[in-house]
């Protein structure tokens, strides 16, 4: 069965999502930063007679179309997913990258609905001090609008802190490539923010995932500098439901060349 388009109406807005399959399983899929659902067109040929998979195309990310104030809640998002499947039927979650962060919170909301949690090189085990900054407080939700608008200091300063070691070359590759560009740097500005409700608790989220008796399934590349390993190690230590891989692979995990060790982190 071809992937179809649907929209539901949230607000002034119209959230996009992708059906694939028709399993009688159901599989909920996130995407990261920048990129929208159909980058989960892959696993439809190996999994859709086993799942039905759902995946939805984020505020200012996809097809969906975002006219309401910029934010966007975790219980909206549990809403939309009693929309798309039936109420309270058992899922499976998959979170890569930014959409690690959106699952892990779907998980702490909504326990009893989650059969599996899959996260590929996922976003929300190590916290972002300057994305929190910048999201979660007044000053500086004022300071990161500030600098959105005007780059060129943040860019002085990130230039100077990776002459002197602080962080990759790659890094600043990928800060460069979000801040040079205005329109790159608008929808930056806009994802964080509407996305800024969607907190990964670690502490809280390996006591549900042990209290449900969840599996979850760890998927990191080994060569990543944007989403490292070992901020996981902790989370995964010694708790037979998770586990905890790592690849030769950089951060793009969603690719047809690691499709095996996803669909074993999926159905294993």
């Amino acid at each position: 069965m071809a992937a179809e388009s649907f929209y539901i109406t949230h607000g002034h807005s119209r959230i996009h999502y992708l059906r694939m399959g028709t399993g009688a399983e159901w599989l909920l899929c996130f995407h990261g930063y920048g990129e929208n659902a159909d980058s989960f067109r892959l696993l439809e040929p190996a999994l859709g007679a086993r799942f039905t998979i759902i995946a939805i195309d984020l505020p200012f990310h996809g097809k969906t179309i975002w006219n309401d104030e910029l934010l966007f809640t975790p219980e909206s998002l549990v809403g939309l997913i009693n929309l798309v499947k039936p109420k309270k039927l058992p899922m499976h979650l998959l979170g890569y990258s930014m959409g690690g962060r959106i699952a892990m919170q779907l998980v702490q909301l909504i326990p009893e609905q989650v059969g599996k949690l899959v996260l590929i090189a996922p976003d929300g085990f190590h916290k972002n001090k300057w994305q929190w900054i910048a999201t979660r407080t007044k000053a500086g939700s004022r300071l990161f609008r500030y600098f959105m608008h005007r780059p060129a200091a943040v860019l002085a300063l990130t230039d100077r802190a990776a002459k002197f070691g602080l962080y990759s070359k790659s890094l600043q590759k990928f800060i460069h490539y979000y801040l040079d560009d205005a329109e790159q740097r608008l929808s930056l500005y806009r994802r964080w923010t509407t996305l800024r409700g969607f907190r990964a608790r670690k502490v809280l989220l390996r006591q549900i995932v042990v209290a449900h008796k969840i599996p979850v399934r760890l998927l990191f590349g080994k060569h990543d500098h944007v989403i490292l390993s070992k901020h996981a190690s902790t989370f995964a230590n010694s708790n037979p439901l998770i586990e905890l891989k790592v690849i030769e692979a950089g951060h793009q995990l969603l690719k047809q060349k690691y499709l095996p060790q996803i669909l074993d982190a999926i159905t294993g």
